[in-house]
Parts: structure tokens; sequence; C-alpha cells
């Protein structure tokens, strides 16, 4: 079965106001997140980094799969505090951002599937536009091969016992890391992309709002 975490406990400065909390069809932003994980039955434990106000907000359902921790300063740090509340008898854990609340059961069981045969596994999509590299002055110096270029998504999916062992060693070299194949680079394990199957956005400014609400 997949340990999921959910990490919600960032304060949205890049948006004004709670994204994670603005309406979206109906409900908050992250209350269509959590409700992906807790219709797809693999699913055994869901822990939700998230502060205890902004969790009374999401008129969640009551279900023992779902537990509340408070975050940290950082993302990683929230991650950690999420692992620390895994069960014990965890083999597997999906790490997803709370702003994607449109990933689907498809995604999520297709990283984990991935991670079971290979111990990680991450949802991303292939760079399909001209990239260029540009200096301070936002002038452009360079163009970037697109070839083998990839978009990190969420779930990022891996064997509970690698994912931990990563952020033992990111804590070990003060490392700062935005995800978590980051974090498992550092102790040399491979992850595999799976190409998204799905539309699945990262929230974060009010027009992805607009689009995701006209997704739904």
């Amino acid at each position: 079965m997949l340990s999921v975490i959910i990490v919600a406990a960032g304060s949205s400065r890049r948006m004004g106001f709670d994204k994670l909390l603005a309406p979206l069809a109906g409900q908050p932003v992250l209350t269509h997140t959590v409700q992906r994980f807790l219709d797809t039955p693999e699913v055994s434990e869901i822990v939700l980094v998230c502060p205890a106000e902004r969790y009374a907000q999401l008129g969640l359902p009551s279900d023992s799969r779902l537990i509340r921790v408070d975050g940290g300063a950082e993302r990683h740090h929230s991650v950690q505090a999420g692992l620390d509340r895994l069960s014990p008898d965890s083999r597997c854990v999906a790490i997803h951002d709370g702003a994607r609340p449109l990933v689907t059961s498809e995604a999520i069981l297709a990283c984990y599937h991935q991670a079971l045969e290979t111990g990680a596994a991450t949802l991303a999509r292939p760079a399909t536009e001209t990239i260029k590299r540009a200096n301070e002055h936002l002038h452009v110096t360079e163009s970037v091969s697109r070839e083998n270029l990839w978009f990190m998504e969420t779930p990022q999916t891996f064997a509970t016992d690698r994912v931990k062992e990563a952020y033992t060693e990111v804590a070990r070299l003060d490392q700062l890391v935005t995800d978590e194949v980051s974090a498992l680079q550092l102790i040399g394990q491979a992850t595999t992309l799976v190409p998204s199957p799905c539309y699945n956005p990262k929230i974060t400014y009010p027009t992805d709002l607009e689009l995701a609400a006209k997704f739904l």
C-alpha cells in the first residue's frame, strides 16, 4: 500500500493570498488535492503537512487515513516532518504539492507502480518550448537545448527507506532542496521519469486558478 505526504505549509507569497484556501469549483484548492488521494484506494495513509488554522477551513471528511502535522520554515523541513509521522511499516511514499489539485488517480498509481520497480519515480512533463539563458539585465545570452529536459511535477514517489536516507543526508550537509529528486541525487539514487498523463499544474498565480477552474 502507498503512504502519502502532502506538503501544504507555505505562505503563498507569490499569490498575495492563501492560494491553498482559494475557491476552486466550490472548494478550497487544498481540499481538491487531498480528495484526489482519498479517492485512490491504494493509499493507506495521508500525512497532510499544514497549519492547524488552514486545516480547519478545508471541510475534509473524517477518514482514519488522514492526519495533520505542522510544517517547517522551508519545504524540505516540512517533508521531514511528514516523514517523521509515517507509520513504521510504510514501504513506499508519494510526496505531493498541496497546490497541485488536478492530479489523477491514474498519475498517482503510475508513479507508485514505477517506484515499486525502481525505488524512485516522479511525474514529469517534457520541455516543449524554446529555452534561453539570460543575464541579470534580462538580456539573452545563449540558447539552451530542450533535448532531454523535463519539468518536474508531483507526486514524487520513493521507497520509504531510500527517501528517509536522502533526507538524513540533506540535514547532514545542510542542503536546501526544492524537490525530493534533488534529495535522492545526494545519495546517488536515480529517479525514473513518468510522463504525466494529465493536466497537473501547480497553482502559483491567479490565472492558474482560472485555468484550473475551466479544466474542472
